[in-house]
């Protein structure tokens, strides 16, 4: 057999390649396949409609997702967007009552006089938002979702006194610089908060890949709002009842989903009332509540006080463990301390 027909013989090899789109923690699936015989070819799976909606929920969802994310994410980021749709929206309405209010349009108004009160309305957010942080900076982790919704009702706040400057032209500095001070508070509570749960819905180290989706999220719901916004405010120019129908029928809207979305958090951290509730379940049953459990019984409001009463004992909890003695260490708190840790070591509830 000569060196022609051996070549014949043998069958020529063929490659293949293919391209899976994915990380090992989530589905897999085929992007393309490359074969090389009997020529090179490039088959792509899908169609381009698959792709292009693949880069647009790649863009507003973390890497991984939803396997990244705590169980949590999804309900409360669609609560948080139903909330900050509502927001902005109302921005507008508010936004058009204050300009009015400063005189924007009317010819005895002065470039002088709007200058000067916008200083003072922006010097007083200023000062109120570092006040604000003196006060409350090292509270808002341990209560990030008090300290939440708080944000966002000073916000509505805010919005209501800027609303209302144009009715009472006699205290317009008053009101508008209370409004700052308001949202001052939102400023700076907000954003403490939200890197917070940025962490605690972090599973593999991406608290900077879902900072910046959430920035997308909110950036998508700005654009909307605005939108939105300005149809509304279009609509309801020149009529006064329908802006405060309007405006309050929204506020009301935007309080209930900021409940809400702090309501499908369960944050694994322990606070001082979150200790309190696991303290008093532990003393009357001897078992550990989950995560979930505890957010359901946990209060959302502002709570002003720093102990609990445990079967007619006051326990202050956040104290040094320099000021306790053997007299004070109870035989029911040690071992509910046990319990926890045990539990913790187990798995990832806590801490």
């Amino acid at each position: 057999m000569d060196t022609s027909e051996r070549s014949n013989a043998v069958s020529p090899r063929t490659v293949v390649m293919e391209e899976w789109s994915g990380s090992s923690l989530t589905k897999l699936s085929r992007t393309a396949t490359i074969t090389s015989f009997p020529s090179l070819s490039v088959l792509r799976s899908g169609n381009r409609f698959d792709h292009v909606w693949r880069r647009v929920f790649e863009a507003f969802v973390p890497e991984g997702f939803p396997e990244s994310v705590t169980s949590d994410y999804v309900p409360f980021q669609v609560w948080d967007s139903l909330q900050g749709l509502s927001t902005y929206i109302r921005t507008m309405l508010s936004t058009q009552a204050l300009l009015s209010a400063i005189g924007v349009g009317e010819k005895s108004a002065t470039v002088l006089g709007a200058t000067f009160q916008w200083f003072l309305r922006d010097l007083t957010g200023m000062l109120g938002g570092v006040l604000f942080t003196c006060y409350q900076g090292s509270n808002l982790d341990s209560n990030a979702k008090m300290w939440r919704l708080v944000a966002d009702l000073m916000n509505d706040l805010g919005m209501l006194m800027d609303l209302l400057s144009p009715l009472f032209p006699s205290a317009f500095v008053f009101l508008v610089c209370f409004g700052s001070l308001s949202r001052s508070f939102t400023g700076v509570a907000s954003g403490a908060t939200r890197a917070a749960l940025t962490q605690h819905f972090a599973l593999q180290n991406n608290a900077a890949d879902i900072a910046a989706k959430e920035g997308s999220q909110e950036t998508m719901a700005t654009m909307i709002g605005m939108a939105l916004g300005m149809l509304l405010a279009r609509i309801t120019m020149g009529h006064a009842l329908s802006t405060w129908i309007s405006f309050l029928s929204l506020t009301v809207f935007h309080m209930y989903a900021n409940y809400r979305a702090v309501r499908c958090l369960s944050l694994t951290s322990l606070n001082c009332e979150r200790t309190s509730i696991l303290l008093r379940y532990f003393m009357k049953t001897g078992q550990v509540l989950l995560p979930q459990q505890v957010s359901k019984m946990e209060h959302v409001l502002p709570i002003w006080t720093t102990g609990s009463a445990l079967n007619g004992a006051r326990v202050h909890i956040g104290i040094r463990i320099s000021q306790l003695d053997e007299s004070t260490m109870s035989v029911q708190v040690s071992s509910f301390l046990h319990a926890l840790f045990d539990k913790a070591q187990k798995s990832d509830h806590y801490f």
